[in-house]
C-alpha cells in the first residue's frame, strides 16, 4: 500500500507528520497522523493509537492534544487516524454530525448502505497496524490504545475484544454504554440494524462483563462539567460497576468542576496517559 506524505513539522526533536493512502478495508483514501519521536531515528518504537471522537478528523489530536514532548520523552511513536471513511458517496452520510462522515464509531457495519465502507473496526485492528509496522521503525509486539469520546469507546472495546493486543488502554471521557445512551442507539442502529442485542459485541460495558484476557490496567479521565456526562450519553457509572463486578482494575478519575468535555481537559492530563501507557510498552 503506497503512502504519501501529507505534512511534515519538526516537533520536540522527532517529527509530526501526516499521511495517506487507499484504505482497501474502507474503498476509499484515508489520512492519519504520526509522531516519530527521536528514538524512532535509531531503532523500533513501541505505537500507541489514539481515536478521536464525533466530527474529528487526523487533525486533532495532533494539534491540540499537546502530546508530542511527552511522547518524545518516552520514545513512543503515536497513530492518530481518521474518524470515518471520507467521500463515499452514500446517500445520507453528511447529514448529521453524530452518524455517518465524522462519526465512524469504530464498528464494522452490516446494513446497507453502510457496510461496504463503513469497517472502521478492522481499519484500526488489522489494516492501520499492518501499514504502520511495514513503513515505520514499528515495534508490532509493542502496541497500546486510548481515545476520546467515540474514540474513548473505540479504544476499549479494541482492547476488550482483542485480548493480550494491546498492552495497556486509556480513554478520555468514552462512551462506555452506547447501548443505552442516544448517540450510541443512532450509530448503533444504522450501522448494525434494529436488533440491538448485536449491539452488545461494541460495547464495554457489556464485553467487560465476559473478558477474559491477560490483567489490562484501565485509565479513564472524565471531566466533572463535561456537557455529555450531564445529558447520559457517556454513562462511566455503569463501566466501573461491570469492572468492579469481575475485578478488572479501573483507575477513574472524575476532575474537578470546570474541566468539560474539551480538547482543553484532554491538553490537562495528557502527560499522564503517555505516562500510563509508556509504563507497560517500555516494560
Amino acid at each position: 500500500m503506497a503512502l504519501k506524505q501529507v505534512s511534515s513539522n519538526k516537533c520536540f526533536e522527532g517529527f509530526q507528520k501526516v499521511f495517506e493512502h487507499d484504505s482497501a478495508e474502507l474503498k476509499c483514501k484515508m489520512k492519519f497522523g504520526i509522531y516519530l519521536p527521536p528514538k524512532a531515528e535509531t531503532g523500533k518504537c513501541p505505537v500507541l493509537y489514539w481515536l478521536s471522537g464525533l466530527t474529528c478528523t487526523e487533525q486533532n489530536f495532533i494539534t491540540k492534544a499537546g502530546f508530542q514532548q511527552a511522547a518524545a520523552e518516552h520514545g513512543l511513536i503515536v497513530v492518530a487516524p481518521d474518524t470515518s471513511p471520507r467521500g463515499c458517496n452514500i446517500e445520507g452520510e453528511d447529514e448529521s454530525w453524530d452518524f455517518g462522515t465524522g462519526a465512524g464509531f469504530y464498528v464494522n457495519a452490516t446494513e446497507d448502505p453502510w457496510k461496504t465502507n463503513y469497517r472502521m473496526y478492522s481499519y484500526i485492528k488489522d489494516e492501520l497496524p499492518k501499514l504502520i509496522n511495514a513503513n515505520f521503525p514499528a515495534d508490532p509486539e509493542r502496541m497500546s490504545i486510548f481515545g476520546h469520546s467515540m474514540g474513548g469507546h473505540g479504544a476499549l472495546i479494541l482492547a476488550l475484544k482483542n485480548p493480550g493486543k494491546y498492552k495497556s488502554v486509556s480513554a478520555f471521557a468514552p462512551i462506555c454504554n452506547p447501548v443505552q445512551c442516544q448517540w450510541g442507539k443512532k450509530a448503533l442502529g444504522g450501522y448494525l440494524g434494529p436488533d440491538a442485542s448485536n449491539w452488545e459485541a461494541y460495547d464495554a460495558t457489556q464485553l467487560v462483563k465476559s473478558y477474559s484476557g491477560p490483567r489490562l490496567d484501565i485509565l479513564i479521565d472524565q471531566g466533572k462539567d463535561d456537557q455529555f456526562l450531564s445529558a447520559g450519553q457517556l454513562l462511566p457509572d455503569n463501566f466501573i460497576a461491570a469492572c468492579t463486578e469481575r475485578k478488572i482494575p479501573v483507575v477513574f478519575r472524575l476532575q474537578q468542576a470546570g474541566y468539560d468535555h474539551s480538547y482543553f481537559f484532554i491538553a490537562s492530563f495528557i502527560n499522564d496517559h503517555i505516562k500510563h501507557h509508556a509504563k507497560y510498552l517500555n516494560a
